[in-house]
């Protein structure tokens, strides 16, 4: 039996989409009025939800938390998973802090936080636990908790920041680390300064206030319905703290492109003539179905985080997946209703007096652009791989680990106490080891001397036994800070020196199997997303050289920007250009996070600076007037887009969290690698290359693959037909 031909004449995605958006046109005020009412009962929900915490951090199958698991069942109440701080205590110059007068007022403050706070399971005295440097110039207060870190109340916190507030002024440095301090990423005036950017960008690029400000309005109304129901849904299911912030970068960005597209595809349907409720119809059916399939990229890489099989990864990916599926359906359902309520105000005030349509042979920009490249693409094309290939040279040489207190700025007290502990006790003490034994006293002696028989180490404690006397836990101290490559070696030796009955964990413990886990499940992840979302560029391009193309290019570019991170974060170079005081390891999380979410935004101008070009080669237009023709309509726009995404995404580089500047830097010069060198000058040269070839498709394929027509063809067609402006296109 020979294979089925589709069930429909003309593709019903295009068609339905434009029955969508002539409707939300038509009954704008319903359409407003529901997403107005969405807004409002999440942003009760948020307000009425508890605090949201920080998340509970899991990795399942690594030793280090087998270790922690071990550790609830042995020493049960012992805190292991709970927030810890350090209140550091310095001496003057010449002076020691086991003088009488500064041994009082440690004294005092141990016994301050003993009583300030319910939540506390132990405050341990220096003197007692010989927490003083060999000098006498440094001593340090550890203080356990119950809970972790966001789960700390206010007064807990307040009472912890009060006790060395009190004791600083009597003669002692004080300063306070540990995470019991973390809190909510703070928002700074770096987001507020990308949407005044994106706001200019789209004022200059529309020539009018109400085009401009349709995608600000929209993109801030999916972000609030986004980010409001994570904070209502946080403590349901369990979302970690810096979830609602990364949905917020991502949405944000994503709702302006969306609405982007859809606004100026509507202007230029109206420059062509047609009704208001028409064009917004059109808009939708044609810009719209590149914005569908553009924020499926997106999903699917965001949702693909699941096989790295980290439970908080997987829940901000799809936090953030979410919020790009809010902003889809805004785009293609808020904006037509606005527009209707827009008017002509969409309209440039010099369009609306007549001059609306520039003449289709006058070059813009883009036009004499493409035909640059088109005129030189080997040039072209060798000066944009050899380019990026250079900046992605320092990507060689990428450590990974999680920041910690050492990597915060200077002016905090957090890096002030990592920074005296160092100093006072060594590197490595910022860092320590906690070794598990699940044996007796004989196993827990015999692991000991194993372990100083090692090297890297600083300090070994004697093994502390549970109640039942068949667990134990040893402390040891690295010579060396606890991102080092040395630290990771202490790590591993120790493992490979005892049996499958001891296990190590800690914090540092924990970051270095963290970092092994991301990059085992990189190259499976990296096949999946690229994967799926070739099979879907696919079936909306009906070639196999252009997806290819697609995630070739997606590659060198995300490469590239991974290098930029290293050369800045790692290496140091422009570091203070960028807030970066303290050089270190690269987050674990950020080469695979890039992978995912900078895939998806590279697919987004891939599908639509090439979905012009496709629909006026299907038109009958030959490869490089195709390509010119894609450039005169959608270079401006994919510009303006990209320039949007770079300032959103740059705003976070001014947060204080180490993470989120990192990500923030990373997305934003991916995005600029990748529109600017990949999407506006590699894939043009490699299209003029590769002429008719570029949409070869084989037949086999063309007939089982259905016929999503993001072109509007079936549209075009239906006109040619004369069968109306509104037409039941759907055939069975």
């Amino acid at each position: 039996m020979s294979c089925p031909t589709p069930h429909w004449e003309y593709a019903p995605v295009a068609t339905f989409l434009y029955k969508l958006g002539r409707s939300a046109f038509r009954r704008r005020r319903l359409v407003a009025l529901l997403w107005v009412a969405l807004l409002a009962i999440a942003g009760i929900g948020a307000a009425t939800a508890p605090a949201p915490t920080s998340g509970s951090f899991s990795i399942p199958g690594t030793e280090a938390q087998r270790a922690f698991d071990l550790l609830e069942e042995r020493f049960p109440g012992a805190g292991a998973d709970g927030a810890t701080a350090r209140v550091v205590f310095k001496a003057p110059e010449g002076q020691k802090v086991t003088d009488p007068a500064h041994k009082a007022v440690v004294e005092e403050t141990v016994a301050a936080l003993k009583s300030g706070s319910d939540q506390i399971v132990s405050v341990a005295d220096p003197y007692a636990t010989q927490a003083v440097s060999q000098n006498g110039s440094t001593a340090y207060v550890s203080v356990a908790y119950k809970v972790n870190a966001m789960e700390l109340t206010d007064e807990t916190r307040e009472a912890l920041t009060q006790a060395g507030q009190n004791a600083q002024g009597k003669g002692l440095t004080v300063e306070v680390g540990g995470d019991a301090l973390q809190t909510m990423p703070a928002t700074g005036a770096g987001e507020i300064v990308g949407v005044i950017i994106a706001g200019i960008v789209l004022v200059m690029t529309f020539g009018s206030l109400v085009a401009a400000g349709l995608p600000l309005l929209t993109a801030i109304i999916g972000v609030g319905i986004g980010v409001s129901s994570i904070a209502a849904l946080a403590n349901v299911l369990d979302l970690g703290s810096t979830t609602s912030t990364l949905a917020m970068m991502i949405g944000l960005a994503v709702g302006i492109d969306y609405a982007l597209f859809i606004v100026s595809r509507y202007r230029a349907e109206l420059a062509e003539g047609r009704e208001k409720e028409d064009a917004a119809g059109r808009a939708v059916g044609t810009a719209g179905s590149a914005v569908v399939f553009a924020g499926l990229t997106v999903v699917i890489a965001l949702v693909g985080l699941a096989v790295v099989n980290i439970p908080m990864l997987t829940k901000m990916g799809f936090a953030a997946a979410a919020t790009v599926v809010i902003a889809v359906l805004i785009a293609l359902t808020l904006i037509p209703a606005l527009l209707g309520f827009a008017g002509d105000k969409v309209i440039g005030r010099k369009q609306r007096k007549g001059l609306k349509k520039e003449a289709d042979d006058k070059p813009n920009g883009g036009t004499r652009w493409a035909r640059l490249v088109i005129r030189r693409p080997v040039t072209v094309l060798l000066i944009g791989v050899l380019g990026l290939g250079a900046i992605a040279l320092p990507a060689a040489s990428l450590e990974m680990g999680l920041p910690d207190d050492g990597v915060k700025p200077t002016s905090t007290t957090e890096r002030r106490a990592y920074d005296a502990l160092s100093d006072g006790f060594g590197p490595g003490f910022n860092g320590p080891l906690l070794v598990v034994v699940d044996g007796d006293k004989a196993a827990a002696d015999k692991t000991v001397s194993a372990i100083k028989g090692l090297e890297g180490w600083a300090a070994v404690t004697p093994a502390t036994p549970n109640k039942a006397g068949d667990a134990a836990m040893i402390t040891v101290v690295p010579k060396d800070r606890p991102s080092s490559v040395a630290t990771e070696t202490l790590v591993h030796d120790i493992r490979d020196a005892t049996g499958d009955d001891v296990l190590v964990t800690g914090a540092t413990a924990m970051n270095i199997d963290f970092s092994q886990k991301m990059n085992d499940a990189l190259v499976p992840y990296l096949a999946l997303v690229v994967g799926l979302a070739f099979l879907l560029l696919t079936v909306v391009f009906r070639s196999i050289l252009v997806p290819l193309k697609a995630a070739l290019g997606f590659l060198l570019s995300v490469v590239a920007a991974l290098g930029a991170v290293v050369a800045v974060f790692q290496w140091g170079w422009l570091g203070s250009l960028f807030g970066v005081e303290q050089t270190g390891p690269i987050m674990s999380m950020m080469p695979i996070f890039m992978v995912g979410v900078v895939f998806g935004l590279a697919m987004d101008y891939e599908v639509f600076l090439v979905t012009r070009m496709r629909e006026a080669y299907v038109h009958g237009e030959r490869p490089g007037e195709a390509i010119v023709t894609g450039f005169r309509h959608s270079a401006r726009v994919v510009t303006a887009a990209a320039v949007i995404m770079i300032a959103v995404f740059s705003g976070f580089i001014g947060m204080t969290d180490q993470m989120i500047k990192m990500i923030g830097f990373g997305l934003a010069v991916a995005v600029l690698f990748d529109a600017f060198v990949v999407r506006m000058a590699i894939v043009p040269a490699v299209l003029a290359l590769l002429g008719h070839k570029a949409w070869w498709l084989p037949k086999w394929l063309d007939r089982i693959l259905p016929n999503v027509d993001v072109e509007g063809e079936g549209l075009a067609k239906r006109d040619e037909e004369g069968a109306g402006s509104k037409p039941d296109l759907v055939k069975a």
